[in-house]
């Protein structure tokens, strides 16, 4: 099946190195500081990824060249000087032959109003696409949508401090942020030239080729699958202000594995379907409707013990268990102790979140909290989506405690 058209590419045919140096020189007349640097940048960036269409080749020689906000306005000034004006000429021979495609249209363009005709300017360029103005009626390349330093930004402050929006928009990129998940060892075995075990079928069956001779052996090692996760949140009352950041948190461990996840206020609910869905919106109006105990009291050693005699109890054998609260619980102390033993003798490591945790002078006071650190494997801080970012990238690292 032949392969999709990528669509018009600019600059095809043109030899991109003269058409860096061409440019490059221009704007360091107009005062950019352009050098051989940003000319051989310029020159990776086009081979990397060949501009479709006007705006992109704006951001690629924008963000390759220009290293100073003050050259920003010169670079501004040069590029729409040398591609806003372009004449539709129709393609010369060569480059009509380099294309090989009627909508790629290569037109010399010419210097600026101080240079004569047929001096200066660049070698090669590329009528772009119309391109429609936006509702504002405003022209020229658009400003990308997120801007991943005002997203740090956001990702800083604490929970009670953004909006619903806000969260929506911090929630999809921690979920974007998982691209790497724990994993567990099988008793299955596959083979691979990095094995330490010889695998003694497949080796078997080359030496027949050999006159039984094991010329060629053929080595495996362990097959290695996701480790399952289960997350438990307080959405009681004195963890309000992080109820609604903790079911972002718990909906991208829903999408992104095999994970089950669990709010408990008073009660156990179970969230794992209502926050698989594909919106993000819908599956947090979901969840937020399926949990009937919301703001109210806490009795975590009750909701684990719940869980643990549940016929859920048996997605915690060999799972990580995260437990998202600030440990303030009515029932005893003793209680929790009792239903953390259980849970340590079926998970394979316990993580609390505790969002006071990275406060200065923290310190486990809180009896329910002091009678379940002995239990778990790591205590995190969870105050910010920062946190969260920081807790979800030490997931994978846990096989070494």
């Amino acid at each position: 099946m032949p392969a999709a058209d990528p669509g018009p590419v600019l600059l095809r045919g043109a030899d991109r190195a003269a058409f860096a140096a061409a440019f490059t020189a221009r704007l360091r007349r107009a005062g950019v500081s352009a050098g051989l640097t940003e000319t051989g940048d310029l020159v990776r960036a086009l081979d990397a990824s060949p501009p479709t269409s006007w705006s992109t080749l704006y951001w690629t020689a924008r963000i390759a060249v220009v290293r100073r906000l003050a050259d920003l306005a010169a670079f501004d000034r040069v590029f729409a000087a040398v591609f806003g004006g372009a004449p539709p000429l129709p393609p010369t021979r060569s480059a009509a032959s380099a294309a090989g495609r009627d909508d790629d249209v290569h037109v010399p363009v010419p210097g600026g109003a101080h240079e004569p005709a047929g001096v200066g300017g660049l070698p090669w360029a590329t009528l772009p696409p119309a391109v429609a103005a936006d509702e504002a009626g405003e022209s020229g390349p658009r400003l990308p949508d997120l801007r991943p330093s005002a997203l740090a930004e956001l990702a800083a402050r604490p929970f009670e401090e953004l909006d619903a929006a806000q969260t929506r928009q911090l929630g999809e990129a921690l979920r974007a942020a998982f691209t790497r998940w724990p994993v567990r060892r099988t008793r299955r075995h596959a083979v691979h030239p990095a094995g330490r075990r010889v695998a003694l079928r497949p080796t078997i069956a080359r030496a027949r080729r050999t006159a039984w001779e094991p010329v060629a052996i053929v080595r495996e090692r362990p097959v290695r699958r996701p480790r399952r996760v289960v997350l438990l949140c307080d959405v009681s009352e004195s963890m309000r202000a992080q109820a609604a950041a903790y079911l972002h948190l718990m909906r991208a461990f829903a999408m992104v594995a095999d994970a089950e996840v669990f709010a408990f206020a008073t009660t156990l609910t179970r969230l794992t379907p209502a926050l698989r869905h594909a919106s993000a919106q819908e599956a947090i109006a979901r969840a937020t409707a399926t949990v009937t105990d919301r703001f109210g009291g806490t009795r975590i050693a009750a909701n684990i013990g719940a869980l643990l005699d549940s016929h859920h109890g048996n997605a915690l054998r060999g799972a990580i268990v995260i437990v998202a609260s600030d440990g303030w619980d009515s029932d005893p102390p003793e209680r929790l102790a009792a239903a953390m033993i259980r849970l340590r003798r079926r998970a394979y490591r316990i993580v609390w979140l505790n969002p006071r945790a990275g406060a200065p002078g923290f310190a486990p006071r809180v009896a329910a909290m002091a009678a379940a650190l002995p239990f778990c494997d790591r205590l995190l801080p969870a105050a910010t989506f920062q946190d969260l970012a920081a807790a979800a990238r030490e997931l994978p690292d846990l096989r070494g405690i």
